[in-house]
């Protein structure tokens, strides 16, 4: 399997693997819940990954750190 860390990628790398891992628009739905949580479009969430400004895993740590709200949730 390819590195998506942004180091190894290109920006339509970067978008095209958000693209297929969220599938949204798509013609189906993960189901992430970002939608329905208030989170908003998983572009707007994952747009400074493709940009290159921050990794995958910070923004996810990110949006559940917001999700939980304090709560010990896993």
């Amino acid at each position: 399997m390819k590195s998506i860390l942004i180091k190894d990628t290109t920006k339509e790398e970067r978008e095209q693997i958000i693209k297929e891992s969220m599938d949204c628009g798509g013609g189906g739905c993960e189901n992430c819940s970002s939608c329905w949580l208030g989170g908003g479009s998983p572009w707007g969430i994952y747009q400074d990954y493709i940009d290159g400004k921050r990794e995958i895993k910070e923004i996810n740590a990110e949006y559940m750190e917001k999700y939980r709200q304090g709560r010990n949730i896993m």
